[in-house]
């Protein structure tokens, strides 16, 4: 178990595809421990393998805090509603920056779990919102190449320390 480092917009791993996940490997099982550590520490919602350099299919998420994290390896949104909400994101690899992207308020998500056993669930909401960020990465696409006209802007930390 340990922290991974996050890859940064620029770096052109993460523009690149993922790769399925045939077998999963001591190596995977290893990667998913970090990729939680990395995420919590991090206080991110979502990452993907390819966010911390590991071309494969894996994504984890924590819809909300009364829930555990949700790990989906190979995941497919097979279906998305044609209701669309508009609202901001930011990225671990997007560091400082938030924006408004439109995405669809409910989808139905096939995949594998963390013990290669098929699933398919609906996800509706932020939940959906955060498949869809991750699933986006899977595929070398960023929220930034989405993001709504106008709306990208650089959040600061606010603290007391600095001037």
């Amino acid at each position: 178990m340990s922290l991974r480092a996050v890859r940064q917009t620029g770096d052109p791993i993460l523009r690149k595809e993922s790769k399925e996940v045939i077998d999963l490997t001591d190596r995977l099982k290893e990667l998913i421990v970090d990729m939680k550590d990395t995420m919590k520490e991090l206080g991110g919602c979502g990452l993907a393998a390819v966010q911390v350099g590991v071309l494969k299919r894996i994504i984890i998420c924590a819809p909300n805090e009364d829930e555990g994290i949700v790990v989906l390896i190979n995941p497919e949104i097979i279906n998305a509603s044609d209701e669309l909400i508009e609202d901001s994101e930011g990225c671990l690899s997007v560091d400082g920056y938030r924006g408004k992207v439109l995405r669809p308020k409910s989808i139905v998500v096939k995949a594998k779990d963390e013990n290669m056993k098929d699933i398919e669930f609906d996800a509706e909401d932020f939940f959906a919102r955060v498949i869809c960020h991750e699933v986006d990465h899977l595929n070398g696409v960023l929220y930034t190449d989405k993001v709504l006209d106008g709306t990208l802007e650089e959040i600061r930390e606010e603290s007391g320390d600095n001037a």
